[in-house]
C-alpha cells in the first residue's frame, strides 16, 4: 500500500463491496488510507468490520496480545480450570473464536440487515476481550445473584459439583456427565444402580466433595464402552467423551454428517444448517492472488492498466 496506486484500487473494490473486514491494530488502516471514513466517502452503505483484541479504544488498544490475554482480562480465564492449579488455557476458543471470529461475523451480519433497511453502513468494533465478557454474562448474572463464587473449582459448572463434570472409567478413558435437573439426576443414580442415601441432598455444596469421590470410583467399575451401553441414549445426560480421531466416527455424527471429507482432510462441517439454502463445502483456498486480474477487470480496470499494475508490483498473481 505504498504506492497510492494500491490504495486505488483497493477503494475501487471497496465502492461495489457490502462490506470490509479488517485485523490490524487501531490505526493501521488510517495510515494506508484505506480508514472507514475515506471508505465510506465511496460507499455510503459498506460495513466495516473491525477485528481486533483489545479494541479500537482504551488504553491497551495499541498492545500487542493473543487470545490468552484477552480472555484474562474478561475475567473467563480465572473461571477455567481446577481449583488447586493455575487456570486452564481453553484453547482459544473463547477468544479468538467465540467471543472474536463469531461476534464480529455476527455483527457485520448485524449491521448488513440495518444498512439495507436506512441505506447507510457503520463500523462494527469487535474486541476479543469485549466477546469473551459477553460470553461470560451469564456467569457474571449468577455471580450477581450470589450463585457464583469467584473461588475456581468451587461452582455447579466448573466441575465442583459432582453431577455436572468428567470421570475416568476402568480403561483410562474418560465420559462427561451434565445431570443438573432433578428428573435427570434421578435417572442418572437410578441407571447407575447408586443408592446410597448421601446422592439425594444433589444441591448441598457441603457434599460435593464426598460425593465426586464417591461418583468417580462408581465410573471406575465399568469401561467406557460398558458405560456407553448403559447410559448414552437415555435422559441421563451422559456422553462419552471423545478425542479429535474418535469424535467423526461416532454413529451420531456420522448420521449428522457432522465431520466431512475434503480433499483428504478430516473436518467439521459447516454449521449452522439452512433449511431452505443447503450448506455447500468451502472450496480449498485458493492460491493467493489468483483471482486478482479477474477482480480488477470487474471493477473496471482495464486489461492494460492492469498489466502495468502487475508490472509495477502494486498487485500480486501468482507465477503461471
Amino acid at each position: 500500500m505504498k504506492d497510492p496506486r494500491g490504495v486505488e484500487v483497493v477503494l475501487k473494490l471497496v465502492e461495489g463491496a457490502d462490506a470490509l473486514v479488517e485485523g490490524f491494530r487501531p490505526g493501521v488502516m488510517e495510515k494506508l488510507g484505506l480508514g472507514p471514513d475515506v471508505c465510506r466517502t465511496r460507499n455510503a452503505r459498506l460495513v466495516y468490520g473491525r477485528m481486533t483484541g483489545w479494541g479500537q479504544s482504551g488504553p491497551l488498544a495499541h498492545c500487542a496480545g493473543h487470545d490468552l490475554n484477552y480472555i484474562a482480562l474478561s475475567g473467563a480465564l480465572h473461571a477455567i480450570g481446577p481449583a488447586d492449579r493455575p487456570p486452564t488455557p481453553p484453547l482459544n476458543l473463547v477468544g479468538d473464536y467465540g467471543g472474536g471470529g463469531m461476534l464480529l461475523a455476527l455483527g457485520v451480519v448485524a449491521a448488513l440487515f440495518e444498512a439495507a433497511r436506512s441505506g447507510v453502513g457503520q463500523v462494527v468494533d469487535a474486541a476479543m476481550t469485549d466477546g469473551a465478557a459477553t460470553l461470560m454474562a451469564t456467569i457474571y448474572g449468577l455471580r450477581a445473584k450470589g450463585m457464583w463464587g469467584d473461588a475456581r473449582g468451587a461452582n455447579f459448572l466448573d466441575g465442583a459439583a459432582h453431577f455436572y463434570g468428567t470421570y475416568e472409567c476402568a480403561d483410562g478413558k474418560h465420559v462427561a456427565v451434565g445431570a443438573i435437573e432433578p428428573q435427570f439426576y434421578r435417572k442418572l443414580l437410578e441407571l447407575c444402580g447408586i443408592d446410597d442415601p448421601d446422592f439425594r441432598h444433589q444441591w448441598d455444596r457441603e457434599q460435593w466433595p464426598a460425593l465426586r469421590r464417591k461418583l468417580e470410583a462408581v465410573m471406575r467399575a465399568r469401561t467406557r464402552d460398558e458405560w456407553c451401553r448403559l447410559l448414552e441414549g437415555t435422559d441421563a445426560c451422559f456422553a462419552l467423551l471423545l478425542d479429535m480421531s474418535e469424535a467423526p466416527r461416532h454413529p451420531h455424527n456420522v448420521a449428522r454428517s457432522t465431520f466431512v471429507e475434503c480433499d483428504g482432510v478430516v473436518q467439521p462441517a459447516p454449521a449452522p444448517r439452512f433449511a431452505r439454502t443447503p450448506n455447500q463445502l468451502p472450496p480449498p483456498a485458493p492460491v493467493i492472488g489468483r483471482d486478482t486480474a479477474r477482480l480488477l477487470q470487474r471493477v473496471g480496470v482495464c486489461e492494460s492498466e492492469v498489466g502495468e499494475l502487475l508490472g509495477s508490483g502494486v498487485v500480486y498473481v501468482p507465477p503461471t
